[in-house]
């Protein structure tokens, strides 16, 4: 796989799990409210607000997890511990996927940055062709 495939599979796989998963995991596991706990779960991408104490707001090579306040280790085992009240447990099993979705990404960037860009040489090849 190369570099250049990742780089267009990696956000597509990240907000793919950011929108696309919560619904499925709501259908399968709270099913008497799955449209309730589908949107309880996309609000609760309102955690991504710690973004905006960072410099720079984005920064693709950062990884979130560890870095940001409500990203923190110490956040994530206060996600756990929400699982253990019913009245916050879809929030927690939202919260608790957003932070393996940001670990996920973590490691596609991991892979992005070790892997050659075949493209890249291609180009390279062709740029030297013509200009010969």
């Amino acid at each position: 796989m190369s570099a250049d495939f990742i780089k267009i599979l990696q956000p597509i796989v990240h907000y793919g799990f950011h929108f696309l998963a919560p619904g499925a995991i709501a259908f399968l596991f709270f099913r008497k409210q799955w449209k309730r706990a589908w949107f309880i779960m996309i609000c609760t991408m309102l955690v991504d607000a710690d973004h905006l104490l960072a410099t720079p707001i984005f920064d693709p090579g950062r990884c979130s997890i560890g870095y940001h306040p409500l990203h923190s280790y110490y956040a994530i085992a206060c996600y756990f511990i929400l699982l253990l009240f019913p009245k916050t447990r879809i929030i927690a099993v939202g919260l608790l996927f957003h932070m393996f979705t940001d670990w996920q990404d973590c490691y596609w960037a991991d892979i992005a940055m070790n892997l050659p860009a075949e493209n890249t040489g291609k180009a390279i090849v062709m740029l030297i062709d013509k200009n010969c």
